[in-house]
C-alpha cells in the first residue's frame, strides 16, 4: 500500500529534474500521474512510459500553463481522463537571471508569467472541482531564495516570494472546504541545471550549508509526497524548506 494509492496527481513542468522526480516519486507510492511538458515532447514521452512501468495511469500533456486559457483546457481534460483531482503540483519554472539594472522587461515578464501567472491560472482552474469534492492538497514549489532574495535574481526571487503569498491566501480562502495549500521550498539541489556550474563553486555553497552537502530533487519529491498524503491532513499554509539547514 503507497501512501498515494489511487489518488490522481497533476503535476506542471515535469519532464526533467524536480517535477520529474516528483512524478516519479508520487507514481512509487501509488498515485496516477497527469503531467505538463511544454517543448521536451521526446522526454514527456519518455516519462508518461516510465512511470505507466511503475503500473499506475501516466498522461503527459503538452501545456503551457502560464496561459490562462491552456491551464483551463488543462484542468479540464485532467478530469475528463483521470475523474478527479486529489492533488495539485506547480512546479513549472524558468531562470533568466541578470542584475536589476540590466534585466529586460522580457526577462521579468517571461519569469514572472512561467513561475507566478501559472501557479495562479491552474490553481484558479481547480478550485471548482476540488471544491465539489470538499478535499484536495495544492502544493507549490517555491524556493529558498523567495524566502531571502538574492543577487542577479529578481524577477526570480519575486515571483518565488509572490507564490508564497499566494499559498497561504489560498489556504485561507479554501480552508473550510477542507482543501490544504502548501508550499516546497528547495535550497541547493542538484540537477541537470547546476552540472553546468564549476564544482568548485559547488563545494563552497555546500561548505554554508549545517548538513554540509546539496540536496537531490528525491528530497524535495519526499517532502511533496508528504504534503499529498493523509500525513499532512492537518497542515495548510505552511512552507517546508528542503534545504539542509541553509536558512536555519
Amino acid at each position: 500500500m503507497g501512501l498515494l494509492k489511487g489518488k490522481n496527481v497533476l503535476i506542471t513542468g515535469a519532464s526533467k529534474g524536480i517535477g520529474k522526480s516528483i512524478a516519479i516519486r508520487c507514481a512509487e507510492e501509488g498515485a496516477n500521474i497527469g503531467f505538463t511538458y511544454l517543448s521536451s515532447i521526446e522526454k514527456g514521452k519518455a516519462l508518461e512510459t516510465e512511470l505507466q512501468n511503475l503500473g499506475i495511469k501516466a498522461k503527459g500533456y503538452q501545456s503551457d500553463a502560464s496561459n490562462s486559457i491552456a491551464a483551463e483546457k488543462l484542468l479540464n481534460d485532467f478530469i475528463t481522463d483521470f475523474g478527479s483531482l486529489d492533488g495539485l503540483v506547480n512546479n513549472a519554472g524558468i531562470t533568466k537571471d541578470g542584475l536589476l539594472m540590466r534585466m529586460t522587461e522580457e526577462n521579468w515578464d517571461a519569469v514572472i508569467n512561467t513561475n507566478l501567472k501559472s501557479v495562479f491560472n491552474l490553481t484558479k482552474s481547480a478550485i471548482k472541482p476540488l471544491m465539489k469534492q470538499k478535499y484536495g492538497s495544492i502544493v507549490n514549489i517555491t524556493s529558498v531564495v523567495g524566502l531571502k532574495g538574492n543577487a542577479g535574481q529578481a524577477n526570480y526571487a519575486a515571483s518565488k516570494a509572490g507564490i508564497i503569498g499566494f499559498t497561504k491566501s489560498v489556504a485561507l480562502e479554501l480552508g473550510s472546504r477542507n482543501i490544504r495549500s502548501n508550499a516546497v521550498a528547495p535550497g541547493f539541489i542538484e540537477t541537470e541545471m547546476t552540472e553546468v556550474l564549476d564544482p568548485k563553486v559547488i563545494e563552497g555553497w555546500k561548505e554554508g550549508i549545517p548538513l554540509k552537502k546539496s540536496g537531490n530533487p528525491a528530497d524535495v519529491a519526499n517532502a511533496v509526497v508528504f504534503l499529498i498524503s493523509e500525513l499532512s491532513t492537518y497542515i495548510t499554509g505552511q512552507v517546508i524548506q528542503v534545504d539542509g539547514g541553509m536558512l536555519t
